[in-house]
C-alpha cells in the first residue's frame, strides 16, 4: 500500500511525538496570531473561541495527511479545500493565496526547529523531506508560487515573514484567549515555549527576550524522555480535559 509520506520518513517521527507536535502549536499560535489574514478565523468565530480545540483539530488533519495511505491523504487535503471554500463563500471574500503559503510555511519551519530543539539537528536531507511532504500538501490544495525546494524556500520563507506579519489588536486579543483558556500557569509556559522557536522577526514583534525560562530545563526534559517520565510532565503542564487527545498524539515513543 503506497502511503502519502513513507513509512521511514523523518516526516513521521516529528510528526508522531506528542512533545514535538506541542511545541509546532506553540510557535505557530504565536505567528499566526500576528499574520495579517488571521481576521479569516475571527470571522467563523472558532479560533477566539476554543483556541486549544483549533490546535486538535490542525493537528488531525495534519496527522491524517502524515500517516495515512495516499488515497485518504489526498482525501484529508481535499476536505481542508473545501472547508476554506465554504468559508470565502459565507464571507462573500477570497482568502489570499499568501495566507495559505503563511500556514503551510509555518508547519514546515516549526516542525524542523521543534525536533531540533527536543530531539536532533536535522540533515540537509531531512530537511528538504520535510519542505517537500509539505509541498505536495501546498500543491495539492492548489497553492501557486511554492519554491520547489527547501534551499529556494528559505529566502521566500523570509520575505513572507517580513511583508505577512503585524501586531494588531486580533494579536492581543488572540493571545488574552490563550490565557483565558489555558490559564496563567499555562500560559506562561505557553509563552516561554515559543520563544524557543520562533524566529527573530516573530520575538521582534511580539517584544520577546532572546531567554527561555525553559532552555535550563530542555535537557532535563530530554532525560525524562530516556527515563519514559515526559508523561509526567505533560499531564502537569496541559489541561486534564485534553489528555486523550494528547496520549493520542504519540505513535513514536522514546
Amino acid at each position: 500500500m503506497e502511503y502519502f509520506v513513507k513509512k521511514d520518513s523523518i516526516v513521521r517521527k516529528i510528526w508522531g511525538k506528542s512533545d514535538t507536535v506541542l511545541f509546532i502549536f506553540a510557535g505557530a499560535s504565536a505567528e499566526f496570531a500576528l499574520n495579517k489574514a488571521v481576521d479569516w478565523l475571527y470571522f467563523t468565530g472558532k479560533l477566539p473561541a476554543d483556541p486549544i480545540g483549533r490546535l486538535f483539530s490542525t493537528v488531525a488533519y495534519a496527522r491524517k495527511i502524515v500517516f495515512s495511505p495516499l488515497d485518504e491523504a489526498n482525501k484529508a487535503v481535499d476536505t481542508m479545500r473545501k472547508i476554506h471554500s465554504a468559508v470565502e463563500q459565507s464571507r462573500g471574500d477570497v482568502i489570499p493565496d499568501w495566507a495559505y503559503r503563511d500556514v503551510l510555511f509555518m508547519l514546515i519551519h516549526y516542525s524542523i526547529a521543534s525536533y531540533e530543539l527536543l530531539e536532533n539537528k536535522l540533515t540537509d536531507a531531512e530537511k528538504e523531506e520535510v519542505y517537500n511532504v509539505f509541498y505536495r500538501v501546498g500543491t495539492g490544495m492548489g497553492l501557486k508560487e511554492l519554491p520547489d525546494n527547501y534551499i529556494d524556500w528559505l529566502p521566500v520563507r523570509n520575505q513572507h515573514l517580513k511583508s505577512d506579519l503585524k501586531k494588531s489588536d486580533y494579536t492581543t486579543d488572540l493571545f488574552l484567549q490563550y490565557k483565558k483558556h489555558l490559564g496563567a500557569v499555562r500560559f506562561k509556559v505557553l509563552l516561554e515555549a515559543q520563544k524557543l522557536v520562533v524566529p527573530v522577526a516573530v520575538k521582534t514583534m511580539l517584544q520577546f527576550s532572546d531567554f527561555s525560562l525553559l532552555t535550563p530545563a530542555v535537557p532535563f526534559y530530554k532525560i525524562s524522555k530516556l527515563m519514559k517520565m515526559d508523561w509526567l510532565l505533560r499531564n502537569i503542564l496541559l489541561p486534564s480535559e485534553y489528555k486523550q487527545q494528547i496520549d493520542a498524539l504519540d505513535v513514536y515513543r522514546g
